[in-house]
């Protein structure tokens, strides 16, 4: 605990960086929270769930073998689908999509990105609105060509250095993540040098559900001084900062020597 901080304090007198926010000419950047409701019959699935960790069908049950397992097994179900022990889908509600078509289509045929986190959400998106998957090279350049109207990306595959900007600006969340480095990498794919237009990020959410509350962890996350706050604000990851040390390392000895005693 402390490491990081430790380390950017000690190279402090020889780098310098900055949040491109902070010296380049950004567009505004929209958060919205778009609330979707589920039906009684719904949220007693979800809130038996929740309370016993199981919820049994005839050809395969839900179940949740710890917390972890039924924190994911919530999200799922906030979402619309779960997998079932076998693996298996299981349809509980369309309440996301219907919200996530209302927003394609308040786009006025300006493109939408969607980020999905499960495969079942990904295969409902596509049968609902014919989204196209990001994930190859050629993917992304038609995208930003203006040739995709409706793509669908998982997070995991937007990282660093992924330039989307040009193909759009509206970005919906289709479902949450914990992560905020993944969230946080997610909405830059849009929100960076070379947008031209206002950034719309909309964040679909299920009322009473796990969602509120991974959306409220996001956001106390993004304000916290420490943690991956304070390392997303520095802008140093650790491939750049290996790197320095390792500069330091050839360049001088002794203080490299200081610095690695004092972190390990």
């Amino acid at each position: 605990e402390g490491a990081e901080e430790a380390i950017y304090g000690l190279i402090s007198d020889i780098c310098i960086s900055m949040k491109a926010a902070d010296y380049l000419k950004m567009p505004e950047c929209i958060y919205n929270r778009v609330v979707v409701a589920m039906s009684e019959k719904e949220m007693n699935l979800y809130h038996q769930l929740e309370k016993d960790m199981l919820v049994p069908y005839e050809d395969g049950d839900i179940d949740a073998v710890n917390a972890a397992g039924l924190s994911n097994k919530l999200m799922q179900m906030a979402n619309g689908a779960v997998y079932d022990e076998n693996g298996a889908v299981k349809h509980i509600h369309d309440r996301k999509l219907e919200a996530l078509e209302d927003l394609v289509e308040a786009a006025n045929g300006k493109s939408v990105l969607i980020a999905y986190w499960y495969k079942h959400d990904l295969v409902r998106i596509r049968e609902r609105l014919g989204a196209e998957v990001l994930d190859t090279a050629e993917d992304f350049q038609k995208w930003n060509a203006g040739e995709i109207p409706v793509a669908v990306i998982h997070p995991a595959s937007a990282g660093h250095g992924l330039n989307l900007q040009v193909g759009g600006s509206t970005l919906i969340w289709f479902g949450l993540t914990w992560s905020l480095e993944l969230y946080q990498q997610m909405n830059a794919r849009l929100w960076r040098q070379g947008q031209k237009e206002t950034v719309v990020i909309h964040h679909l959410i299920a009322k009473d559900t796990l969602d509120e509350r991974v959306m409220e962890a996001l956001e106390k996350k993004a304000l916290e001084p420490d943690g991956q706050k304070w390392k997303a604000k520095l802008n140093l990851d650790r491939i750049y900062l290996e790197g320095l040390l390792k500069n330091l390392k050839d360049t001088d000895k002794k203080r490299y020597e200081k610095i690695k005693t004092e972190i390990i």
